[in-house]
């Protein structure tokens, strides 16, 4: 699954990568803030890039919440979620007949973009967070959902069964984000898509050989250590740690 992310780059960068505009310019300054490390069950604002203005990055609350919520009923929702996994991903098997899911699925899809993600490494019963980055350093694109409640955009982060590097590391749960390459980022946000086709971009593996992949410290695990520091980022070698990924 995936519940932590980091967002590093510039909201400039974001614009010209994408060839999009920031949705609201009095937003430039609070997402120009760099986060080393997102927590999912906290709910923070980011930036997507919803389907139906895919010309602009626009502000939402990551955890999907069903539409014909309103939005006093948001908070609410996300405390009683909280056992669902309080919305931060959604299973890309299940996106045709989940209640929330299927209402998104063919007109509310959204690229997410990150500087990279972590997902935790099992040994012996210990965790050890990994970081996944682009090797080139460029914004990766997460594939989600979104809905709409009043004005408020909330979504998911779409997950799939893991490729052979994301079952090495996720060794437990075994699941990824769907990440979009560069041709498949277009299509995603496409009108046109038939749900055959959107099947095919929700099964294809993005390139491992694209990808950084290493051990960070366990401060990403503990609620008690404002983990949101650029030291989250770097690498740390466990000498007990069997698996080695680069």
């Amino acid at each position: 699954m995936c519940f932590h992310t980091s967002t590093t780059h510039k909201t400039k960068k974001l614009e010209n990568h994408y060839k999009v505009k920031l949705s609201d310019e009095s937003n430039r300054e609070y997402f120009n803030k760099p986060n080393y490390h997102l927590n999912g069950f906290s709910h923070p604002n980011m930036l997507i890039i919803p389907q139906q203005k895919s010309h602009v990055l626009a502000p939402a609350v990551w955890g999907i919440v069903p539409s014909g919520k309103s939005k006093s009923d948001i908070k609410p929702y996300f405390k009683e979620s909280v056992k669902f996994g309080s919305g931060l991903n959604a299973r890309s098997e299940k996106v045709f007949q989940h209640f929330i899911y299927r209402n998104s699925i063919m007109t509310k899809r959204c690229i997410i973009p990150v500087s990279g993600f972590f997902e935790p490494h099992d040994q012996k019963g210990k965790k050890y967070p990994f970081y996944i980055t682009s090797k080139s350093e460029e914004p990766m694109s997460l594939a989600g959902i979104y809905t709409i409640i009043d004005k408020v955009v909330t979504f998911a982060i779409l997950t799939k069964e893991a490729s052979p590097l994301f079952e090495k590391i996720h060794n437990k749960k075994k699941r990824q984000p769907v990440i979009l390459d560069l041709e498949n980022e277009h299509d995603w946000l496409s009108v046109d898509l038939n749900e055959s086709e959107i099947q095919d971009i929700l099964h294809l593996d993005y390139p491992e050989s694209y990808l950084n992949a290493y051990s960070v410290n366990k401060d990403l695990f503990s609620p008690k250590v404002d983990s949101n520091n650029e030291g989250i980022l770097n690498p740390v070698n466990y000498e007990e740690l069997e698996l080695r990924v680069n």
